[in-house]
């Protein structure tokens, strides 16, 4: 989880990894999704899994089954510091 400052929608970073075609190397992709969570449970630093659902608004088309993982007391701080920088 990226950001937690909207009213019922959070900002999720998704990693997904694949191989290059020719070279075989293992690349990390990002995207950063729009997602419902409806009781504002997650927050920054969560790990949560998220559900495809209908059209919601202009950008979000996902929502947030569950948290599978809260964050640490100051992990949070820490990612949001090196974004930041």
């Amino acid at each position: 989880m990226v950001s937690d400052r909207m009213d019922k929608t959070r900002v999720v970073k998704v990693l997904r990894r694949l191989r290059h075609a020719l070279y075989e190397k293992v690349l990390a992709r990002t995207t950063k999704v729009h997602a419902h969570d409806e009781k504002n449970e997650a927050h920054v630093g969560d790990r949560v899994e998220l559900e495809e659902t209908r059209p919601l608004s202009k950008l979000k088309r996902w929502r947030v089954v569950k948290i599978l993982e809260k964050a640490r007391v100051g992990e949070a701080a820490a990612q949001s510091a090196e974004e930041k920088a």
